[in-house]
Parts: C-alpha cells; structure tokens; sequence
C-alpha cells in the first residue's frame, strides 16, 4: 500500500494523511458550472476547484438520483446491487448494514475523525421511527464520530434536523409525528389550506405545508424544531465551521452534503435575484458561496495546503422536480446540462455525467483530465492516499493517479441506473439497452427508455444526438456481451429477455 508519500513526495508524517472534505451537490448539472463553460450562471468558488485543481471532463456518479449515488459513495458498491437503494421518504429505515464496510469507516480506521453534515437521504432508525427519541442506526453506526443532517430531502417531511441521531431544538410536550400513508387530523396541507402557500406545487408536493412551502409526506408537531429553508444553507456551514475549527489539530474527514438546488428552492434573500435565472439560479449561487465558506475557513486556519477536497454532484439537473418556481419560464439561454443528454432519472448521459473537480493546493497541479472517474471509487482511492487496507470486496477502483493528475487513466467502463433500469459507459461508447416506457416523465426530462438499442460514441457525439447502434453491430455485440456478464442476476429478467432475442 503506497499512501500520500509516493505521489505527493510528504516526508513529514503527518502530511501523509491530509484532511479530507468531499462536498455533493444535489440536482446540479454539468452545465451549471461555470468551470465548464457555462455563460449564463458564474459559479467561482466551485469554479476555483477545478481550475487549480483537477477538472474532470469525464466524471459520475453511479445513479441519475439521490439515494442511489450516495449508497455507492459510502460504501464503494454498486446501489443496484442493493434492492433498497431506491429513492427513500424521509422515514425509511438505514439502508446501509451496520456491518458493512464503508467509506467513513475506512477513514476511522486510518487514524480520522468523521463527520457528516448536511443532506443525508440514506435512512434512519429500523423503520417506524421515534423521532423524539434517539434515532439508530444512522451515521454513527456506520462510521461517522458526528452527524448534523436532514433525514431526506428538503421537499420531505420530517423537516427538522437530526444532530448525533436526535432532533434538533425538539420540546418534550410537543413530540413529532410523521406518516407518509395518511395525514393528521386537522392539520392542514397543501389541497385544503392553499392560502398559507408562499411557493406553488406542480406536482407531487401537496402534503403537509412548512415554513409555507408544501411538502411529501404528513408531519405534525415539533413547531420549534422545523427549519425554516432560506436559513439552511447558513446553518449547516456554520455546523461545517465548527466541526473544522474543532479538528484543526489531527487529521479529519467530511462529507458535506449541499441541500442546493434541490427542490424546494428557497435560498437565503441575500441571493434573491442572483442569477437572473430565479430560485433554481440562485440557489446555485448560494452553493458557490457555501464552497467558498469552507475554503475561506481552511485558509483562515492554514489548513488549505493540507487539505483534499473533492466536489461533485448526485446525479444531473432537473427543472420542474414539483413547484412552481419559474425553473422553466426563466431559463433563457442557459442549458443546465450543458452539452450533454437527459437529466435526472435519466439513462442518457446527463443522468450520471456531472461536475467533478479535485483539488489540493499545492500539491496538485491544475489540469484537465479525461479520465472516467466515479464518487464510488473514493472508498478504494482514498485508502491508497491514506495507507489504510481494504477489507472486502468492493465494485470501488483505485484511481488515486488519476483523482491527483498523476495518470490519464480512470475507469474502462462504468454501469449507471436510473430508477432500476441500467446502461454501460465502455470507453468512449454508451450503451443503453432497449427498456421501452414512456419517453419524458413529469420533470420533462429524457429518460431513456429506447424502443431500440442505443449504441454513442461520446467523444464524436457528447450530446447521443446519434444512435450507431445499426452502424456498428460489431461494437454493439461487444458492449451487450461485457455489460450482461457484468450485471447478471442483478437487473430485470424480463430486460435481459428482451435484449438477447
């Protein structure tokens, strides 16, 4: 095992392991970052990342939706591998053993302190959860020392937040109850009180309302425990501050989860009108400035020069994901997924193809690469930085060369899903295999779901504009026969039925 001190030439031994932030955006597009040519919305701080650091032009996710990538985050496997790693409520159980091996654990095991903030979406508890006791199994148990999170997303009830597996400001005699079969008599929700809405639902958000917005799921009680949405970005960095001030000392390890811009967009007044591009604009103006807070407090601390930090986004953009927020009407020339195709929930690259920069201030020289790099391969690069042995097996690849610009080498190929469904990048070839479904789904995006087989060459064609799967036959044969020993017994029957025939 080679750790720091092979690429980076440390001699002292507390360089070789350095701190370690991983920041992910939610619903953030490759095309809606600036650092990749976008002209309509100027992100610099995230921009900073990938312009002195490493900017992938190649980078992904595992999954075109939240849970899904996460999983394969933390714990360096493929989600479809795992039959609950699907979009969670808010009250799902963890779906994340507690036995198994994971990111956080890794980095325990090496010597750091861990710490989560931010959005979560992983599931809490075993299932019928107390919210007003302490709520385990969570991040604790599968590996970080301190936690501060929202359960879900914040379009889901409970909307609260969860410090160390409690509620956070929560009062004895007003408990918390939460349900996403039926709602609470008398409490009013978005279909009987639409005059206490100060933001519109399209579609899928007609719950209970907080803080004016209308939300998934049935929530009563816990007044003073509920966020109010345009102070959370402030509030989760500043929990990012604490936790960095108070582990300056030894080495520490974060995973920072960016609530923007996820729906409901409702970022803090000061961004109002930001962007021109209206609440979804603007909320990715607050992430930018959540990204410049932390590295502001890293330089403040002189930790910036011994400190890792790897961005990237869940899954691609979406623009009506259910409210009313002008995502649509004020988008103007602005192309959230940039070059790409499809988006959220999407089998087109767009789902899975998204932002992904690393950087390490004079340590790693600002580059471009095209190296296929995935958020799952971090469980196995980070533990050649650190020195720390793997235990088990894992679908994680070590691409540390590559993550330091050291290497032009990533990953061969990659399988991504989206809502269950699975496609293959292989080299420069996508592949998607012939799911049939409708073509676009509520939010308006591409889902991919081809009648055909759908066969791209991504270096020729970014945008899959072109299906060569007549073209090349050969090609396609190759794909199909690599992807189905790859996934066998883990996706549809009835899919491989159809494209063996």
């Amino acid at each position: 095992m080679a750790g720091a001190l092979s690429f980076v030439g440390c001699t002292k031994a507390k360089e070789v392991k350095p701190n370690i932030i991983v920041i992910l955006a939610d619903d953030m597009g490759y095309g809606d970052v600036s650092a990749y040519g976008a002209k309509t919305i100027h992100t610099p701080n995230i921009d900073r990342l990938g312009n002195e650091g490493i900017k992938f032009m190649n980078g992904y996710a595992t999954s075109a939706t939240s849970t899904p990538s996460r999983y394969a985050l933390m714990t360096g496997m493929y989600p479809w591998k795992n039959k609950d790693a699907k979009i969670l409520p808010g009250d799902a159980p963890l779906i994340i053993q507690e036995e198994q091996y994971t990111l956080p654990k890794m980095m325990q095991a090496a010597g750091y302190t861990t710490g989560a903030i931010g959005k979560w979406h992983l599931g809490m508890g075993k299932g019928d959860i107390n919210w007003n006791e302490t709520v385990k199994p969570g991040a604790k148990e599968i590996g970080f020392d301190y936690s501060c999170l929202i359960a879900a997303t914040n379009d889901r009830v409970p909307t609260v937040f969860v410090e160390n597996g409690n509620v956070v400001g929560l009062e004895k005699d007003d408990p918390i109850e939460v349900s996403y079969k039926e709602n609470f008599e008398g409490e009013p929700t978005a279909l009987t009180h639409p005059e206490l809405l100060k933001m519109q639902w399209s579609h899928g958000h007609n719950n209970s309302i907080v803080n004016g917005i209308p939300r998934i799921g049935f929530m009563k009680g816990g007044e003073k425990a509920r966020w109010v949405d345009e102070d959370m970005a402030d509030y989760f960095v500043g929990k990012v501050k604490n936790f960095i001030q108070q582990n300056k000392e030894n080495p520490f390890f974060l995973y920072y989860g960016l609530h923007q811009p996820h729906v409901p967009r409702a970022p803090h007044q000061r961004f109002a009108g930001a962007t021109g591009l209206g609440p979804r604009g603007d909320a990715i103006a607050e992430a930018d400035w959540c990204v410049g807070e932390v590295l502001h407090q890293l330089e403040e601390l002189g930790l910036l020069e011994n400190t890792l930090v790897i961005f990237s986004s869940d899954n691609g953009p979406v623009l009506d994901d259910g409210y009313k927020d002008q995502a649509v009407e004020l988008l103007g020339d602005h192309t959230p997924a940039g070059p790409l195709r499809g988006g959220k929930y999407s089998l087109f690259d767009a789902g899975t193809h998204v932002p992904f920069f690393v950087y390490w201030k004079g340590r790693i020289t600002p580059a471009t690469s095209e190296a296929m790099v995935c958020q799952m391969d971090l469980l196995a690069s980070l533990s050649e930085l650190v020195g720390q042995p793997l235990q088990g097996e894992f679908d994680s690849e070590n691409i540390l060369s590559a993550l330091l610009g050291k290497s032009n080498e990533g990953r061969k190929s990659l399988v991504h899903e989206a809502s269950g469904k699975l496609a293959i990048r292989m080299g420069d070839w996508a592949m998607i295999p012939p799911y049939g479904g409708p073509g676009r789904n509520l939010t308006g995006n591409e889902l991919g779901n081809m009648t055909e087989f759908g066969l791209y060459n991504l270096k020729e064609d970014i945008g899959q504009k072109k299906n060569l799967s007549s073209q090349y036959p050969e090609k396609l044969e190759e794909i199909k026969e690599y992807f189905f020993r790859k996934t066998d017994g883990y996706y549809s029957p009835n899919i491989k039925e159809i494209t063996l025939k």
